[in-house]
């Protein structure tokens, strides 16, 4: 009788105990950490830019605008007559410059004959060459054409104005641009000039612009330890303008890595720490880790953990370092 009330109570005991810990068991989803190949994209802010950009400005100052044939929006030519100034100094110039060469070739047999000295003769040809000069010079400056092919983007003068200091237009070439990044120097023998760069701006969301390295500058900023990238970026359709806010991607190349889920991760409270829950055995192991790129729904795990291994993805609430688990994945 007492033998069978203590294989009675054995019995009870055990299945107590099984009940306990099924009791005891927080149920888990899970996902498998994984080996991938991934993709090494640095972003960097900038500004776009004009390829490029030219102040038209005469020479001389104080000359009167006949005529500014453009207005801002106006596309124009490399080449193309854009201001036109007062033609009244120039044809007093150029009379003065026909009285000079007279009265040169006046003197040459006079100073063949002995007449004047050879100084004198000098001194009037001296005279003549600086009076073409002058010609020269407001002949180029009555009639000013256009260096670039581009928009006009600024007028800052009317016909029949007094020209100052300030430039009379200012002309932008935005069928292609540019923009400066400042890139990290670990990576100053991974870019290379050629080398294809993605542009995102937040006036298209979801679009990509594609955009070339065009120049490197050789020389590091001591001060903040990067290096000057210049990305050109073709822009027929003219969608992007000069001063639009810009995200330009660069590839560095790829590495091997493992990653998990990002719901996986967790931040613990109060620290800038991430940690996961290893599930091994139906036990789970609280473990700290540190974190990397995130790519889509996934996040790199740069230490911690190794591909293969099964971390939660639920119930992190219930769960602790050694906690019984039941995983579910149904």
């Amino acid at each position: 009788m007492a033998a069978s009330l203590v294989a009675c109570n054995s019995s009870s005991n055990d299945k107590k105990t099984t009940t306990e810990k099924t009791v005891a068991a927080v149920t888990v989803k899970t996902a498998v950490a994984e080996a991938q190949t991934i993709d090494l994209l640095e972003t960097y802010t900038s500004e776009i830019m004009a390829y490029k950009e030219n102040d038209i400005t005469p020479a001389a100052q104080g000359l009167h605008i006949d005529r500014i044939h453009v207005d801002v929006g106006d596309k124009v030519s490399a080449g193309q007559v854009v201001v036109t100034l007062d033609q009244t100094m120039l044809k007093q110039q150029e009379l003065n410059l026909a009285t000079a060469e007279d009265n040169y070739n006046r003197m040459v047999p006079v100073h063949a004959s002995g007449g004047i000295s050879d100084q004198q003769l000098t001194q009037m040809k001296n005279t003549l060459d600086l009076q073409r000069e002058v010609v020269e010079n407001l002949r180029k400056n009555s009639t000013i054409k256009s260096p670039i092919s581009g928009v006009v983007t600024a007028r800052n003068f009317e016909n029949g104005d007094l020209f100052a200091s300030m430039p009379i237009l200012h002309i932008m070439q935005i069928d292609k641009l540019k923009v400066m990044a400042n890139v990290s120097e670990q990576y100053f023998t991974s870019v290379k000039v050629g080398d294809k760069v993605t542009i995102e701006v937040d006036i298209y969301p979801g679009k990509q612009f594609e955009g070339q390295v065009s120049r490197i500058n050789p020389a590091f900023d001591a001060r903040t330890r990067t290096f000057s990238v210049e990305i050109t970026i073709p822009n027929k359709s003219l969608e992007l303008r000069p001063g639009m806010y810009a995200r330009t991607i660069f590839n560095m190349g790829k590495r091997q890595s493992v990653m998990v889920a990002d719901k996986a991760v967790q931040k613990q409270a109060g620290s800038s720490e991430r940690y996961v829950y290893v599930i091994k055995d139906g036990v789970a192991d609280y473990r700290f880790v540190k974190d990397g790129r995130r790519v889509g729904n996934m996040i790199e795990i740069l230490e911690g953990i190794e591909a293969g291994d099964e971390v939660a993805t639920t119930s992190f609430t219930r769960l602790m370092d050694g906690k019984t688990v039941t995983v579910d994945n149904e």
